[in-house]
């Protein structure tokens, strides 16, 4: 029995034990964690166990297990032992390191809300359909064949032209050669060719000619902003030929050149004023009289548009537009200023006219005689002064600038050029859509004088003129936009020798250039939308012996009689 009593009294003992220690684990668990601050959910949890244990405490010691005294101390223990361990814990919490912060795909940090309410839900879900909407009708999402938003503002046209030409040269012409200078002078440097210097020109006066030439242009345009747009225009034609575009055909079925033939940046800061830099169309209003249609400009320009009321608008341009740089030692530069004042008047609804002056200032081109002792020292005398083949067409009165030492042969310009140029067109819609349009275009060399010459050569020229002018009357439709679409238009032109610098001035009236006069017939019809057939006569003379008149001349006269027929295939886009 005294055995069974000493078991029965160990196990209690046991049991105690084992509980007490139990409870003390658990409450110091329990009040570590309370202590540590736990989240909302998990202290609503462990508030939970903490009543438990505190009610299993005081059943134990209801049942006897533990006298109130233990309990009260197994409490202390648990809590002095939490204690601790939340000092331990707030220790160790000082020297972990923070956790880096989330970045997003976008590199910006990522706040993480643990609570969004419904409301701003509801907000942000509007902003966001807000923007997708916005962006979809920006970006024109869901629509047949849309383009980007930036194609919009990427602008492509281009044309490609046909040509037949044929060129009938009166058989009575003066041969080449010789017979094109006294030695001296010339207006026709390259119908003489080299003849002066031992060899022989082949320049064609008297054969007739026929040839198939090609047309292409290609330019895009791009609007940047309101404010600025850019473009580069591609074409056909070649480095030499500034005037013209065309391709000859017949080369052996060999490949074309693409040259740059516009590059510019665009200014439109205001309604009413415009500024362009790079290579550009011909900023001013012009025929072919002094500016030719394929002839665009390197520099910069500027307008001003001041609109005086409905009816009447003005315009103002300048422009600078360097021809050759500036050398230092070796060559001045050579460069053009432009001036042109104009009104647009709508007189009526059927009547409109446009009417501008204007004034071209080519500085360093007319040319100074070498010297004996300038030939001797100054290897670049003749670059400064040449007017060069390539830069030169035909009409221009061209003196020998080389010494006596020199036995080159090059021509330099005997005149200045300061052109003066009146041009005025008026348009007649009374029949509209047929139209009546009338141009009228007049042009002076300020430049031109005969004193000046003689000081400048050392010769009297008594021939030669300095002024030209062209009228030009078109009827039918403006454009060739629609199919059926058609006009007819008779011109007359006589642009004397050193009116206007011969290099800039159309390239296929008389063979290019001035010094010439006849009349012109055109006619086209358009066989579908932006396609059309043209044809072109045009017939010149000569107006003054290609030998300049001097008094130390026998004055030799020259004729170049030249008929040219054009006839087109044209279409744009």
């Amino acid at each position: 029995m005294t055995q069974l009593f000493d078991a029965a009294t160990a196990r209690k003992t046991q049991f105690k034990l084992i509980h007490k220690n139990s409870l003390l684990v658990l409450l110091t668990t329990t009040l570590f964690t309370l202590s540590s601050g736990a989240k909302a959910d998990e202290h609503a949890d462990l508030e939970q166990l903490r009543a438990t244990t505190m009610s299993l405490i005081d059943a134990l010691v209801d049942s006897g297990v533990l006298s109130r005294q233990r309990a009260d101390k197994l409490i202390r223990d648990a809590e002095a032992k939490a204690k601790i361990k939340v000092a331990e814990a707030n220790a160790t919490d000082k020297i972990v390191l923070a956790p880096l912060p989330v970045v997003g795909a976008d590199g910006k940090k990522v706040v993480r809300v643990a609570y969004v309410s419904e409301a701003v839900k509801s907000d942000m879900r509007e902003q966001i359909k807000q923007e997708v909407l916005l962006q979809s009708k920006t970006e024109r999402w869901g629509e047949p064949g849309a383009l980007p938003e930036w194609m919009n503002r990427v602008k492509i046209s281009g044309d490609v032209r046909a040509r037949f030409e044929s060129t009938r040269l009166d058989e009575n012409n003066t041969p080449p050669g010789l017979a094109y200078t006294d030695g001296l002078y010339t207006r026709a440097a390259d119908i003489v060719g080299n003849t002066l210097t031992g060899g022989k020109s082949t320049f064609n006066t008297q054969h007739d000619r026929s040839r198939m030439r090609l047309r292409a242009r290609l330019g895009i345009d791009a609007q940047i902003s309101e404010m600025v747009s850019t473009g580069i225009t591609l074409t056909t034609g070649n480095t030499t030929d500034r005037t013209s575009t065309n391709q000859t055909l017949g080369q052996n079925f060999n490949k074309y050149s693409v040259v740059v033939d516009r590059a510019f940046v665009k200014l439109d800061p205001a309604p009413w004023l415009t500024a362009s830099a790079g290579r550009i169309a011909n900023p001013f209003f012009s025929t072919d009289l002094v500016w030719a249609d394929d002839l665009n400009f390197e520099g910069v320009a500027m307008t001003l548009k001041p609109k005086v009321s409905e009816q009447l608008d003005t315009f103002f341009t300048a422009g600078w537009f360097p021809l050759r740089e500036n050398s230092p030692g070796k060559a001045p530069g050579r460069e053009l200023i432009g001036l042109q004042g104009g009104l647009a008047w709508t007189i009526n609804a059927q009547t409109k006219m446009k009417l501008a002056a204007g004034l071209y200032q080519f500085r360093n081109v007319e040319a100074t005689g070498e010297t004996d002792e300038s030939h001797a020292t100054n290897s670049e005398y003749l670059v400064r002064y040449e007017y060069p083949e390539g830069f030169r067409q035909r009409g221009n009165t061209l003196f020998y600038i080389n010494s006596k030492d020199d036995p080159n042969l090059n021509w330099g310009l005997a005149s200045k050029f300061k052109e003066f140029n009146l041009t005025a067109s008026i348009d007649f819609a009374q029949f509209s859509p047929l139209h009546v349009t009338v141009t009228g275009d007049y042009v002076k060399n300020r430049g031109f004088s005969r004193a000046d010459i003689f000081a400048r050569t050392g010769t009297a020229i008594d021939d030669g003129r300095d002024s030209g002018y062209q009228g030009k009357i078109q009827f039918g439709h403006p454009s060739m936009n629609a199919r059926g679409n058609w006009n007819v238009s008779l011109a007359y032109r006589n642009l004397g020798s050193d009116a206007v610098l011969d290099a800039f001035t159309n390239s296929d009236f008389g063979l290019g250039g001035t010094n010439n006069k006849g009349v012109s017939l055109g006619a086209s019809y358009a066989i579908d939308k932006n396609t059309w057939l043209s044809a072109k006569w045009m017939s010149s003379d000569v107006i003054d012996s290609m030998v300049p008149r001097t008094s130390a001349s026998s004055f030799p006269k020259t004729k170049l009689a030249v008929d040219i027929f054009q006839f087109e295939l044209n279409a744009r886009f």
